[in-house]
């Protein structure tokens, strides 16, 4: 029989810039590839969203996402077909993590900031779809009546200037 040896891994996976809006997606997609290879996830957290440097699939921005998960090696190239034939992800790369001290990786466990993340996000959708904001112009008032000492003195002046000229013409 043969023996199995696990290591520990690290995952770097690209979405792109419209995958971002839906961060709970994200990790949802991330965290079945890695289920579906019996991997444990030990760290996770979202390390950039930032410019390509050239355009993927006619993105020029993309969300990349740093993970640290324990797998079987034997199922990396799975995780990696998985990662290729994902429509929702651009790129991703798998690595051998053996060489990262404990420390580092425990450090980049986020997945409580990711989670307050997605809760804030979700709680400023639900809000911008329940209440749109709304726009009130501050105009003033219009006049009760047309009497208003602003209108009078123009009036005044017209009439003023009407009547030397009908004086003139009769």
């Amino acid at each position: 029989m043969s023996e199995v040896r696990h290591g520990i891994y690290e995952g770097m996976f690209l979405f792109p810039q419209s995958a971002a809006a839906d961060l709970r997606g994200v990790i949802d997609h991330v965290n079945s590839i890695l289920d579906r290879a019996g991997a444990e996830v030990v760290a996770m957290q979202k390390w950039d969203e930032r410019r390509l440097a050239y355009d993927i699939s006619s993105n020029k921005r993309g969300l990349y996402i740093l993970t640290y998960f324990k797998a079987d090696r034997s199922r990396i190239p799975s995780i990696e077909r998985d990662c290729n034939l994902s429509e929702l992800m651009l790129r991703a790369m798998v690595l051998r993590a053996e060489h990262v001290p404990t420390e580092e990786i425990e450090a980049a466990d986020q997945r409580a900031t990711l989670e307050d993340e997605i809760k804030l996000r979700e709680t400023q959708a639900a809000e911008a779809t329940v209440a749109p904001p709304t726009v009130t112009a501050t105009a003033p008032a219009a006049p009760a009546s047309d009497e208003s000492p602003a209108e009078e003195a123009p009036t005044e002046a017209v009439a003023e200037t009407a009547a030397p000229e009908a004086d003139d013409a009769g």
